[in-house]
Formats: structure tokens, sequence, C-alpha cells
């Protein structure tokens, strides 16, 4: 069973399968990590969760103030699947505009995305951490729900200095927790899921990584986050 695999550790939940990764821990802590015979390609492949994980999402810190709602207002008069589709790339933003409140109230999308890119920034130490991360040579892609609005992040913070947005919902048309979302991305990537670590603030979306046999972090903070990271072998000593 998927569950007896996981493994409660003080700020997350990793997928426990010993022997393997005795073995990668020994070779993380003598200073490489496993490759391929070519040794071209370093594992584990790192697979993050961008908002709330490494960027403020100010749908929910932000977005109702720009509304004048509270957060349960917005939930109540919102359409329940516009953000869905938008997500998903099923629908643009002008479609969004058209379908994002029930009773259709027109809004200022352009003054929504200006707000919404104010309060884009990274969360506290996490800049630094994928600045180690990627000094050490780590192959990190962005694994999001996320619609096409990522560019708005990238132009403001440039996370592709760190991470590739490889698997952004809107390009797959999947969203996590979907099981199909998290098997393209190991096909896409050709490698097994153990050979992946996926770190998340949602446990709904960590869960379903571990049930198909990857590694998987359930974010807190920065600091925690390089401690289950050293937990597992990863070297973030600065180079």
């Amino acid at each position: 069973m998927a569950a007896a695999a996981a493994m409660h550790t003080p700020t997350g939940l990793f997928n426990k399968k010993p022997n393997m990764w005795k073995k990668k821990k020994r070779d993380l802590a003598s200073g490489s990590c496993s490759s391929d015979i070519s040794g071209k390609r370093k594992l584990p492949v790192l697979l993050f969760d961008v908002m709330d994980t490494i960027v403020r999402d100010p749908f929910y810190h932000d977005v109702p103030a720009f509304f004048g709602m509270s957060m349960k207002e917005l939930l109540e008069c919102k359409h329940p699947l516009a953000w869905i589709e938008f997500e998903k790339g099923l629908i643009d933003e002008e479609e969004l505009a058209r379908k994002f409140f029930i009773d259709g109230r027109n809004f200022d999308l352009e003054g929504l995305k200006d707000y919404m890119r104010s309060g884009y920034s990274y969360l506290d130490g996490m800049q630094e951490l994928l600045q180690t991360l990627k000094a050490h040579n780590f192959e990190i892609h962005a694994f999001t729900n996320y619609p096409i609005w990522y560019k708005i992040i990238e132009d403001k913070l440039k996370l592709s200095d760190y991470l590739s947005w490889t698997f952004c919902s809107c390009f797959v048309g999947k969203r996590k927790p979907d099981p199909k979302f998290y098997l393209e991305v190991v096909g896409h990537l050709g490698v097994e899921p153990s050979d992946c670590i996926f770190i998340d603030d949602r446990p709904t979306n960590v869960k379903c990584a571990i049930e198909i046999g990857m590694g998987g972090l359930c974010f807190e903070n920065a600091d925690s986050l390089a401690k289950d990271l050293s937990h597992l072998g990863i070297n973030l000593s600065v180079p």
C-alpha cells in the first residue's frame, strides 16, 4: 500500500524506499548524485510546485481586497470552474473575465493582473535555496497548477534562472492531484518515479506523488525544506 510507504519527517512526507534511497543517500553524501552511465544526468530530479511553495500567491492574500470583498464573499460569488478551466488552458483570459463571477458582472481584468503582479514575490529563503540547488547542478522543473499568467511571474521574478517551466497545467490540460498529470511528468522526463522528489505546500498533491512512487515533501518554509532535503542526502553547502 502506498500509504504504508509514506514516511513522516518533522516537516514533510517522503516516499520511503529504504534500499534504493540508502544507496542514493550514500552517493549524495560522497558529493555526487546518482546518474546515468554517461554521467550526464544528476538524480534525483526536483519537481517544485510554485505558488505558496516558491512564490507568494496573491490570489489568497490580495485578490479579495482588489474586489473589495472578504475571501468568503469572493468564493461565494465567483464561478466554481472558471479559474480551473483557465489553469488548464481550456479558456483564455477574455473568457475568464466573462465567466469569473457567477452573475457575469464586469471587472477590470488588466487591473487584476497588475494587482497580482505586485503581489508576486519569492517566499523568504526560497530564491537562495534555488540558487544553491542550481549551483549543485540539480535538474529542477516547475510542476504547478497555473494559467498562462505564469509569464507574469517569470517576467518579474525570473524563475527560469533556476528552473524550467516544464510542467505547467496550462500546457498539459491537467491539474494536480490528477495522477495522469504526474505520470505524464515522469514519461516526459524519461525517469522512474522514484528518481523524482516533488515539493508542494498541499498535502493532497504530495500524497498523489507518493502514491505513484515519487518522493514527496510537504513544504512549510525554506528552512524546513532545506532540512528535509539534507535528510535525504542532498548537498546544500555553498559550492
